[in-house]
């Protein structure tokens, strides 16, 4: 892996299914180019971060599939943070998610996006 670092920052669930793909085209793109990288999820962003949960997403025609982006994304070796106020919010438990993610707080996205190129979705 290169020495460069990615953090993706998005808020699109979904409830908007194809904004939500955009942030996993883009991630998925950095890891093919040898880019670690992490998405943060805020908002309703954080659904998809829940086991089984993309698989519900609204497929969009000719666009790839949430779950699929996702799947890949994770295969890869992406890494997923979620916000923790939106995942208590939303009940969601560390027990409910996807391999490689976590939840954290306003002091981990300060962390992570100090060190990292930012994109924003």
């Amino acid at each position: 892996m290169s020495e460069e670092k990615l953090l993706i920052i998005t808020t699109k669930g979904l409830n908007e299914p194809e904004n939500a793909l955009f942030p996993f085209i883009a991630a998925n793109a950095a890891l093919a180019l040898d880019i670690e990288t992490t998405i943060f999820m805020m908002g309703a962003a954080v659904e998809i971060a829940v086991k089984d949960k993309a698989e519900t997403a609204e497929n969009i025609s000719e666009m790839p599939v949430l779950s699929d982006l996702l799947k890949s994304f994770l295969e890869l070796g992406g890494d997923i943070k979620l916000c923790g106020p939106c995942s208590n919010h939303r009940k969601i438990t560390t027990d409910m998610l996807v391999d490689n993610a976590s939840i954290g707080g306003a002091s981990l996205l300060v962390d992570l996006s100090m060190n990292r190129k930012v994109l924003t979705f």
